[in-house]
C-alpha cells in the first residue's frame, strides 16, 4: 500500500476498478463496487458501455498519451476521511451487498494514499504529499491488457521516468475504463519503480478528481452513475 514516497516508491497506488458493473481479478471486487463512480459527461453508447465494464476487442485498444491525463487533480482519500463520502458509501449500500461501514473500510484501503494533489502538464507529471512537490518527466512505455477472474478485462496505460527528481517513481500507471484517446474524468493511478509489480497491486488504487471540483461535486459525479 502506498503511504509515503520513500516507504512506496515501489509497490504503490494500485488501481482497482471498483466501479465496473463486473468486478476483475486484483480489480474485480473493486470493479463490481466502483461500478464507476463518476458521471462521464459525454454519453455512451452501447458499445461505449461494454468498453467501460471491460468487455472489448483486442482491436479497439488504442495507444494513449499522458495529454489526456493533463491538469490538476485531487485525491478523493481527504474527501472519504472526513465524511464528505459518507452519502456515496450510503448510495453504495442502497444497491450493493455491503453496509455502508463495510463499503468506507473497503474505500478507505482502495483509496490511501499521502500524495494528495497530482499535477500534468507536458511530460511532466508532480506528485504533492503534504504541500511537497516531486516531480518526474516520463515518455510512453505502452499498455497492457489484464483479464480479471470475472472474464472481464482492463487496459492499464504505462509512462517511464525520463528525467526530473531522483525519488520520483520510475513508471506511472493510469486506468480510467478508457481504451482509446480521450480526456480522463477521473482516474486511478499505480506508481513506483518495478513495473510488472505494479500490474500486480490490486488492493490499493488511489484515485483522483479535477482539483477545481469541490468535495459534494466529486460526491454527486460519483453517485450519478
Amino acid at each position: 500500500m502506498q503511504h509515503t514516497f520513500a516507504n512506496n516508491v515501489s509497490v504503490l497506488t494500485s488501481i482497482a476498478l471498483l466501479a465496473l458493473a463486473t468486478p476483475g481479478i486484483a480489480e474485480s471486487e473493486g470493479a463490481s463496487d466502483h461500478s464507476h463512480d463518476h458521471s462521464e459527461e459525454h454519453a455512451h453508447d452501447h458499445g461505449d458501455n461494454d468498453i467501460y465494464k471491460g468487455y472489448f476487442e483486442d482491436d479497439q485498444i488504442k495507444p494513449r498519451d499522458l495529454s489526456d491525463w493533463a491538469g490538476d487533480w485531487q485525491s478523493v482519500y481527504p474527501l472519504l476521511q472526513n465524511g464528505t463520502l459518507d452519502p456515496v458509501m450510503a448510495h453504495k449500500a442502497e444497491h450493493g451487498d455491503k453496509s455502508s461501514a463495510e463499503y468506507t473500510a473497503y474505500y478507505t484501503t482502495g483509496y490511501e494514499t499521502e500524495v494528495d494533489r497530482i499535477f500534468i502538464e507536458g511530460d511532466r507529471v508532480t506528485f504533492f504529499e503534504d504541500g511537497n512537490p516531486l516531480q518526474g518527466r516520463y515518455v510512453d512505455d505502452g499498455y497492457e491488457v489484464l483479464t480479471y477472474e470475472a472474464g472481464n478485462r482492463g487496459v492499464r496505460y504505462i509512462f517511464e521516468k525520463s528525467g526530473g527528481d531522483a525519488e520520483a517513481p520510475s513508471y506511472i500507471q493510469f486506468s480510467d475504463h478508457a481504451i482509446a484517446p480521450t480526456d480522463a474524468g477521473h482516474f486511478h493511478l499505480y506508481w513506483g519503480d518495478n513495473r510488472s509489480e505494479l500490474l500486480e497491486e490490486v488492493t490499493n488504487w488511489p484515485t483522483y478528481y479535477p482539483a477545481d471540483l469541490s468535495g459534494e461535486a466529486v460526491a454527486e459525479e460519483m453517485m450519478a452513475h
